[in-house]
């Protein structure tokens, strides 16, 4: 018996992005940018390592997967920010979510959102895979 077995896959989301598109959107909009999608959690995580803008990319590609395995309809209406990304204490990044997203997991029965990040110093990426019970 596997892990899964008992789950049912609800949505899948992948995302790339270029570090260099972010890094390039940082400094074009600022504060105002990097409020308006990331957390105070993300800025504190991603700024006290060596490769802040590395690590805020693949922040970025994984709201956009997480977002994008939901129903197109239903997601269009949400925000990045809603979408916040944690490591635990072994680095294996998870999933909070927070306003309409938050209640639209809670809508759709979803039990879990699975993200796997990773990022090179050109390339972000992430998948999301949303658990149904």
């Amino acid at each position: 018996m596997n892990i899964f077995d008992n789950f049912k896959v609800a949505g899948n989301g992948i995302d790339i992005v270029e570090v260099d598109r972010i890094k390039k959107a940082i400094e074009r909009g600022g504060d105002d940018f990097l409020k308006r999608v990331f957390t105070e959690n993300e800025l504190k995580y991603s700024n006290g390592h060596k490769y802040a803008y590395e690590r805020l990319a693949a922040r970025f590609a994984a709201k956009e997967a997480v977002l994008k395995a939901f129903d197109e309809g239903k997601a269009k209406f949400l925000r990045l920010k809603e979408v916040e990304v944690f490591n635990d204490e072994n680095g294996k990044p998870y999933i909070e979510l927070h306003g309409d997203t938050k209640r639209l997991k809670d809508k759709d029965n979803i039990d879990k959102i699975l993200i796997s990040i990773s990022h090179t110093k050109r390339l972000a990426v992430a998948n999301a895979i949303l658990i149904k019970k």
